[in-house]
């Protein structure tokens, strides 16, 4: 059954001053909020490894934040920001990527109340001095509301990930209040960013140094990485007061067939780097369901955990996924998610997770409040008591699944 739940009751004050609008000097220097049985206690990020089980495997998100944000202008001189969301012709992200005369993309577009279908944009202010070569525009295809397909096109045989890198900026969340600068070209990105495709980072893995990496080896502790391409739908607010009614967007994500092996068995405390780690850890489980009973896996659907109760183990839906996988020779899973995690929600694969501190009234909070069984208050009202520095450059929190 759907739970019904109101998101005015997920709501806390949250000063301006208290969202960290620039990084600190070093990643590992923030501090880390510890949450485990109950109590809480803090330390800094750097020492994050000695607060981790022995036999934990922790688990990454590696995808890469594309510089994304595009300015162009109209004809009659106004101007449009094109925002990439997701690629659609073609729909793989490296193929669109490889591209080297043109590819449609779905975006968001600011200031494009009037721009029609068929219209054609070109770069503004500077970006056409940047690749003067280049003969870059962008044609509205179709309009759905604030977003719409765009065709992007091109000369000179550049890769269009060339043409992101060296006109684009990276899209920073919109409540920094600020515009892109050169910090940010370096430091929203995690270190082991490998694969490009998110439209914004996965946050929690900010922190991270070589110097934690090493620390985290050294006690013997797994690692592994997934890929889930963060899309703009994180920075949407839940506007409706019942969370039912809020959609959540379709994210694409990768886990390879070894990940699978290693997580089936729980044996080991699976430690997930993020909320998007998190929900592709919990998503494979639902895909692995599909397997069992449908014979192939499908997205999952946002509200599917809630909808009915699930006999499967843990072990016997990732068996389903690899078999599914064997038998087609595929070494890793591909699929998307639209998975909410909210009170009530039954976590089967993470237990315990390293994370920022959230907006109010958002889908991240209540994933928060579903993992430490309703004690969100408690580390909330700590981290304000305590000097925290919030959202996406601000500090971090370890905690342990109630």
């Amino acid at each position: 059954m759907i739970p019904e739940i109101h998101i005015e009751d997920y709501n806390y004050p949250l000063p301006d001053e208290r969202i960290a609008k620039y990084p600190l000097d070093e990643r590992d220097a923030s501090k880390l909020l510890i949450y485990r049985d109950g109590c809480i206690t803090e330390r800094k990020f750097r020492n994050l490894a000695e607060e981790l089980p022995a036999d934990s495997l922790m688990v990454f998100n590696d995808t890469k934040v594309v510089p994304a944000r595009l300015f162009f202008r109209r004809e009659s001189g106004a101007h449009v920001e094109v925002f990439c969301l997701e690629p659609a012709d073609p729909a793989d992200y490296n193929v669109s990527f490889a591209s080297t005369e043109h590819c449609r993309w779905k975006c968001v577009l600011g200031n494009a109340r009037h721009v029609k279908e068929g219209e054609c944009l070109v770069p503004d202010g500077g970006l056409g001095e940047i690749l003067p070569d280049l003969g870059l525009s962008a044609r509205m295809i179709s309009r759905e509301g604030p977003t719409g397909i765009v065709e992007f096109s091109w000369q000179g045989g550049v890769p269009f990930s060339r043409v992101l890198e060296r006109c684009g900026q990276v899209p920073i969340p919109p409540y920094l209040r600020r515009g892109t600068e050169a910090i940010d070209l370096e430091r929203y990105q995690t270190l082991y960013a490998h694969i490009r495709g998110s439209v914004a980072a996965p946050t929690a893995g900010l922190h991270f140094t070589q110097r934690v990496l090493d620390d985290i080896a050294a006690r013997g502790i797994e690692t592994a990485n997934v890929c889930l391409h963060v899309g703009a739908g994180t920075f949407l607010p839940v506007k409706s007061s019942l969370v039912s009614e809020h959609p959540m967007h379709r994210e694409p994500f990768t886990v390879s067939r070894e990940l699978l092996c290693r997580l089936r068995d729980g044996s080991r405390s699976v430690v997930a780097v993020g909320t998007t780690s998190v929900r592709t850890l919990e998503s494979l489980y639902y895909v692995g369901v599909d397997c069992l009973e449908r014979g192939e896996p499908f997205d999952v659907a946002q509200w599917a955990p809630y909808e009915r109760e699930y006999a499967p183990t843990r072990a016997e839906a990732l068996d389903a996924v690899v078999r599914y996988l064997d038998a087609r020779g595929l070494p890793e899973l591909q699929i998307g998610t639209r998975i909410i995690i909210v009170p009530g929600f039954r976590f089967r694969v993470v237990d315990a997770m390293v994370t920022n501190f959230h907006q109010p009234q958002s889908t991240l909070l209540l994933l928060i409040s579903a993992f430490v069984g309703g004690d969100w208050h408690s580390i909330y009202d700590y981290a304000l008591a305590g000097g925290f520095r919030f959202l996406s450059y601000g500090d971090s929190s370890l905690l342990f699944r109630r």
